[in-house]
């Protein structure tokens, strides 16, 4: 399945660096972050939580427009291309629909004891530590 990518317009704060970001294709749908980085993060995961609300009520999940259309047919658009001065365009990709998948690990046991002293659930906590470890940590293969 090829992702889709939406059009989003960020507009940041240049006293606090704070973001706040729309996507055009879903009236009503903003998000906001701490900086730029935090922005599209939150605004990726609160699409995904929008298109499943729109999917549990049977309503219609638009596809992605260019720019173009945006410009050309957002009822908002010449207002807030006049209100916003300076903006960034943006792509926030579709996620996949959430769940959980089961694996089989092999782990240290000493560190399983660890893990079990600070956590209540390791399934939480690995995949705590997996998202903090992704975001937070360059990938090299």
């Amino acid at each position: 399945m090829k992702t889709k990518n939406f059009i989003a317009l960020v507009e940041i704060d240049k006293e606090t660096g704070k973001c706040g970001v729309i996507v055009p294709d879903f009236p009503g749908f903003s998000s906001v972050g701490n900086n730029y980085e935090d922005a599209i993060k939150n605004a990726t995961e609160g699409l995904a939580g929008h298109i499943e609300v729109l999917k549990e009520y049977k309503n219609n999940v638009p596809n992605p427009r260019s720019l173009k259309k945006i410009r050309d047919e957002w009822p908002d658009w010449n207002k807030w291309n006049k209100d916003v001065k300076e903006y960034i365009v943006a792509m926030i990709p579709l996620l996949p629909p959430y769940g959980t998948q089961k694996i089989l690990v092999s782990i240290d046991s000493n560190l399983v004891a660890r893990i079990d002293r600070v956590a209540k659930n390791r399934s939480a906590f690995f995949a705590s530590a997996a998202e903090y470890f992704l975001d937070t940590k360059p990938l090299h293969k």
